[in-house]
């Protein structure tokens, strides 16, 4: 994170230093990012369940997938979150938040349906531990940073159109050329680093739901039978992709001599991985 921040720094001061405003350029943009921002830390656990086609769950229509929440939430204590049943076959779940008060927890049918008793606990005390660890959170911080580079290279883009060569005084042919290969490469490259801070924050999860189960079989074995799911879900879009606790694509490649520079754009790590970490516990 301290890396990302230093990057960021670093590409508003070449950008605007290339139009000749120096870190003005990135303040201006700091401040349209953070009020964009505003709105989406406290509604962004809405906006993705609407999107996600989520519906609260109760505890007479759901009593397993309810009783199965209550009781992790006691053992991590945390307080209960919501729940959401999407319907849809597709087996997978996710969790969402700003913090353990306001946090939720959706599951599909599918899963509800698919897994047994000791994997559906798995699945949950992964995500509540991604509740517990802030990680929603965090990846809205990420997000933030993201979305900041992409307007800052976009900006950069529209001012070079009506930039005068006057305007361009205070800036060097140098940093111009720099300039503009650092707005092509720059959102790329913080794509990147929001993939792999996303794949860590699994990992972490995947680690503090066995912790909280005491049962790493449980997850590993949900994971082997989400991943072998042939139904793909239905209004899963790569906005929401990384909330869920599997790729809910499931368009990475197996045994490709590839696969590592697929692995560099995906949300989550690959499943065989996970498995073994888990079962190694």
């Amino acid at each position: 994170m301290v890396l990302f921040i230093i990057f960021f720094l670093t590409v508003s001061f070449v950008l605007g230093k290339s139009l000749g405003y120096g870190m003005s350029f990135a303040g201006v943009v700091l401040i349209i990012s953070g009020l964009m921002s505003f709105a989406s830390y406290y509604y962004s656990d809405r906006i993705v369940l609407s999107m996600s086609g989520a519906r609260a769950a109760t505890k007479a229509e759901f009593r397993d997938f309810y009783t199965i929440v209550e009781n992790l939430s006691i053992a991590s204590g945390l307080p209960m979150p919501k729940i959401y049943v999407i319907n849809d076959p597709a087996p997978n779940a996710f969790a969402t938040g700003r913090d353990p008060k306001h946090a939720a927890v959706a599951a599909t049918t599918g899963i509800l349906e698919k897994l047994s008793e000791a994997e559906l606990e798995g699945v949950i005390g992964h995500e509540l531990s991604h509740v517990k660890n802030y990680d929603t959170r965090l990846m809205g911080v990420v997000a933030i940073l993201v979305g900041s580079i992409a307007i800052l290279a976009d900006v950069f883009f529209r001012s070079m159109w009506f930039h005068s060569d006057n305007d361009n005084k205070n800036s060097s042919g140098v940093f111009i050329v720099v300039g503009i290969v650092l707005a092509i490469l720059a959102p790329i490259i913080a794509t990147l680093i929001q993939l792999a801070i996303s794949r860590r924050r699994e990992f972490l999860a995947d680690a503090d739901g066995a912790l909280l189960t005491r049962y790493p079989e449980g997850l590993a074995s949900a994971l082997e039978k989400i991943a072998a799911d042939k139904n793909v879900l239905k209004k899963a879009s790569t906005a929401t992709a990384h909330f869920y606790i599997e790729n809910p694509f499931k368009n990475t490649p197996k045994n490709a001599s590839g696969q590592w520079f697929t692995n560099l754009f995906s949300t989550h790590p690959p499943t065989t991985e996970r498995v073994k970490i888990l079962r190694s516990m």
